[in-house]
């Protein structure tokens, strides 16, 4: 099937194929040096958000992606790409850091959502998401987010507030899974499907609307999607060296302000 011709409910299931590159992946195919970094500094280390420093093309950044896992027991350890409230304050502590020395900030997005356990919402999940949404407007240093796979509802947005925001053509970006929506529109879950159909999810919908600035097409292999998403970083990366602090920050609230 041409990639044209694809349904909203082929996207969602594209973007959840097991073998799909994670953010793992596409940190090792594009940057240099990754120097991973761990804990919130508050509670402990989530490993379904990982972190670090790397080289882009010898330029240092801060990269920051929702991990899914390699294999089941990879899987596991990460929750499944679930972030708790301490993977979320990692995440804006790299960001600070990265603010503080002056380095961009490259985030990937790839959650089914954060994690709703009663553990998280006791260590205070909604407010680590807040709290992140608040932070990230304020940044002073370049902001570049891409969804990868499956970009869920706030899970994914605390890592997605950015100056520019772009999504790969497999992927989708949402509220909330088509499932959850057919759930609490018609209490009848199996209808995620025609759900997937009026959400407005796809990479297309979604540039539309704008919500996303830019589609990075997938190649046929994941090397080449890597490259892609690699020449698009350092296309508004260059773009954004113009900006002063103040004018990023800016651009960004505002981003954001037109929704």
């Amino acid at each position: 099937m041409e990639q044209k011709n694809l349904t909203a409910w082929d996207r969602v299931t594209a973007a959840r194929m097991p073998g799909r590159p994670t953010s793992q992946y596409f940190i090792d195919a594009i940057f240099d040096d990754f120097i991973e970094l761990h804990g919130d500094r508050h509670y402990g280390d989530d490993a379904s958000v990982i972190g670090g420093i790397a080289l882009l093309d010898g330029q240092p950044v801060t990269v920051i992606g929702e991990e899914k896992g390699q294999n089941p027991a990879d899987r596991a350890r990460r929750n499944f790409g679930s972030p708790h409230p301490e993977g979320y304050r990692k995440a804006l502590r790299l960001m600070k850091q990265a603010e503080k020395f002056r380095r961009p900030v490259i985030c990937l997005a790839d959650t089914q959502g954060a994690y709703c356990g009663v553990g998280a919402e006791e260590r205070g999940q909604g407010e680590a998401i807040a709290r992140n949404l608040k932070e990230m407007m304020k940044l002073t240093v370049p902001v570049i987010s891409v969804v990868i796979s499956e970009g869920g509802s706030g899970g994914a947005l605390a890592i997605a507030v950015a100056n520019k925001v772009a999504i790969l053509q497999n992927a989708i970006y949402a509220i909330l899974s088509p499932e959850g929506f057919a759930a609490i529109l018609w209490k009848d879950a199996s209808r995620a499907k025609e759900a997937a159909e009026v959400m407005k999810i796809t990479a297309d919908e979604l540039y539309e609307l704008g919500v996303v600035d830019q589609i990075i097409p997938e190649g046929e292999e994941p090397a080449e999607t890597a490259q892609a998403v690699k020449r698009y970083i350092l296309r508004e990366l260059e773009a954004m060296k113009a900006m002063s602090p103040q004018e990023l920050s800016h651009q960004r609230y505002q981003r954001f302000r037109a929704f």
